[in-house]
């Protein structure tokens, strides 16, 4: 199975404006007040109809996917039996790390919620670079650019800026798994999409999976995910760009949580 973009399909077949893509550039204000740049999609599904903001930002430019990585390393990782099942704990190394919650033993949940990097090294490792890149290759993921394959160390690369996508490739793999249209076993995206649930309330489910990386003396940030009200799916994906790490990682929430609340989510009313 090929996962394509979903925004670049429609974008190639309705030329660089199409009737379902919606530009937004009221939402460049929630970058600005964090001193931050970036780009912000959303897909509502039901109407088939984005809203994005930095349009070239968004379908052009590669980044190293950072943490949302996890994704894929959870998906693969459970589908070849590396991990057992979202309560597999892998042994602390013994190593102090600056994150506290790394320096324990952890499950795949709570390494997932905690976006533990050790864990998920010790995860690629155990998978080995040629599987890794079979089930790379069969999602399609990165294939479109000009660093498809692995070419680093196995339990670096999402991390090293060897291997890039693009906020519209995050997007295509939420939605695809979501609907279970990946190429994994059904139980395999099941947990996957048990450990993204960040918040649930009554007015909506909030899934997400956040990330962090340096490139060319700048953080990249993302959050990758999808949000429910009254049971429809809305995917989303923002990538934000600072000078500070600890700005970048303390702004990428509430960028999305401004966005989400000015386009009518979070109340119940969508």
């Amino acid at each position: 199975m090929k996962l394509f973009p979903i925004l670049l399909i429609f974008l190639a077949l309705n030329s660089c404006a199409p009737n379902n893509v919606k530009t937004d550039d009221s939402l460049q204000k929630f970058f600005d007040e964090n001193h931050v740049t970036g780009c912000f999609g959303i897909y509502n599904n039901a109407q088939d109809q984005f809203t994005i903001y930095n349009l070239s930002r968004f379908k052009d430019s590669t980044y190293l996917p950072a943490s949302t990585f996890k994704i894929i390393n959870s998906l693969i990782g459970l589908q070849t039996g590396i991990i057992t099942n979202e309560k597999m704990v892998i042994p602390w190394d013994g190593i102090t790390r600056p994150i506290a919650d790394w320096n324990k033993d952890l499950t795949m949940e709570e390494a997932f919620k905690v976006s533990a990097v050790p864990y998920y090294q010790e995860v690629a490792r155990r998978i080995g670079k040629d599987t890794m890149q079979h089930w790379l290759d069969s999602i399609g993921y990165a294939r479109r650019y000009d660093t498809p394959r692995i070419t680093n160390n196995i339990d670096t690369f999402w991390l090293d800026n060897s291997f890039k996508v693009t906020p519209d490739e995050e997007m295509g793999i939420v939605k695809n798994l979501y609907f279970d249209k990946l190429p994994f076993q059904k139980r395999v995206q099941d947990i996957v999409k048990k450990v993204m649930l960040q918040e649930e309330n009554a007015n909506y489910k909030l899934s997400y999976k956040t990330g962090m990386g340096y490139t060319n003396g700048k953080y990249i940030g993302w959050i990758t995910g999808w949000i429910e009200e009254n049971q429809h799916p809305y995917f989303f994906v923002l990538n934000t760009e600072g000078t500070s790490s600890k700005e970048v990682a303390d702004t990428r929430k509430t960028i999305l949580m401004g966005i989400l609340k000015q386009l009518g989510f979070l109340e119940g009313r969508k």
